[in-house]
């Protein structure tokens, strides 16, 4: 087994190869740009890893893994628009360099060009590869739509934006282990239970997401800071900022998330001072550790080595205590 680094190395080495800028520049440098920004390659090392947990080579994986990085990346160009976001990973949203319908288009040759890369899997393998992207970016996409539901209803609970992160994020995280998987034709049982502790670890990881954007350092978070607060956004520190606040404190919250004061740096630090006097803050990163435990007691179940968890179990360790 190799280190995260070093199956990051490779996977970097194989986009470079294969990304390349054509005609028309204007549909192509776009794609090739948001996927230059770098970013942590999360998921197409994930499944890398679990193709050579499962017995396989890694190498085999390539192509399953730049579809799931070129689907990620997608759904971040037109999540940016959606969003009206300046910054993306520090540098400038694809729709701000270019303009909108650009973003657009580009975002749809990169979901096409996702799709291309399974035909290189014959049999079985491409059917089930292909039966369980289509099923996961239809989560991602009904994810997206709860996600922006949630801006205009007022009767938003943990339970629903739990349901929104598990689709939005979660399952992607998820594939990426289930593909690695499947490209090593490992057990029924073992598809489906490192399916499962990537669902539980994506949801520690879109919790930390939430925290960071409120928390984190951004010069090294890469986003504009306060982002959700800035957008109103009913994150799980403000549903459980409501739930366990004062009604005092609680009506202020409310009233800071009908506002969008042009000024945004006074609402952001007072919403994140209700965060944290209302114990959310500590709340969620409680929330975090039991979702990251959830998932290592089911990689504790699959029929693998201690050896071979390691790597999983070091992957789960590093995102729960990541500042980017």
């Amino acid at each position: 087994m190799m280190s995260i680094s070093q199956y990051r190395e490779a996977f970097q080495d194989y986009l470079d190869l294969k990304v390349q800028v054509k005609e028309p520049k204007n549909l192509y440098e776009p794609m090739h740009y948001i996927l230059s920004l770098g970013g942590k390659r999360l998921r197409p090392v994930l499944v890398l890893m679990a193709t050579e947990i499962f017995e396989a080579d890694y190498k085999k994986a390539f192509d399953a893994a730049l579809a799931i990085e070129i689907f990620h990346n997608f759904s971040l160009v037109h999540d940016d628009i959606m969003d009206d976001a300046p910054l993306r990973r520090g540098q400038e949203t694809v729709h701000e360099r270019w303009d909108i319908n650009t973003g657009i288009l580009s975002g749809d040759a990169m979901l096409i060009n996702a799709y291309q890369l399974f035909e290189n899997y014959e049999g079985e393998t491409f059917k089930e590869l292909a039966r369980l992207f289509t099923k996961t970016a239809m989560q991602v996409c009904e994810g997206q739509q709860y996600d922006i539901d949630f801006e205009t209803r007022d009767d938003v609970g943990i339970a629903d934006y739990l349901k929104m992160i598990e689709y939005k994020t979660a399952v992607l995280v998820g594939a990426s282990l289930q593909m690695g998987a499947i490209v090593a034709n490992a057990s029924k049982q073992s598809k489906e239970a490192v399916y499962e502790f990537g669902r539980l670890l994506g949801i520690a990881f879109q919790l930390q997401d939430d925290y960071l954007d409120a928390f984190g350092d951004p010069e090294t978070f890469g986003k504009q800071p306060g982002g959700d607060i800035i957008e109103n956004k009913k994150t799980f520190l403000y549903l459980k900022s409501l739930e366990t606040s004062r009604k005092s404190e609680a009506r202020q919250l409310e009233h800071l998330y009908t506002i969008n004061p042009v000024e945004t740096t006074g609402k952001i630090e007072a919403v994140k001072n209700l965060f944290e006097n209302s114990g959310a803050a500590a709340l969620t990163q409680l929330e975090i550790e039991k979702y990251t435990n959830k998932a290592f007691e089911i990689l504790d179940k699959i029929d693998i080595s201690e050896e071979k968890k390691r790597p999983l179990k070091e992957f789960g360790e590093m995102l729960m205590k990541r500042k980017v």
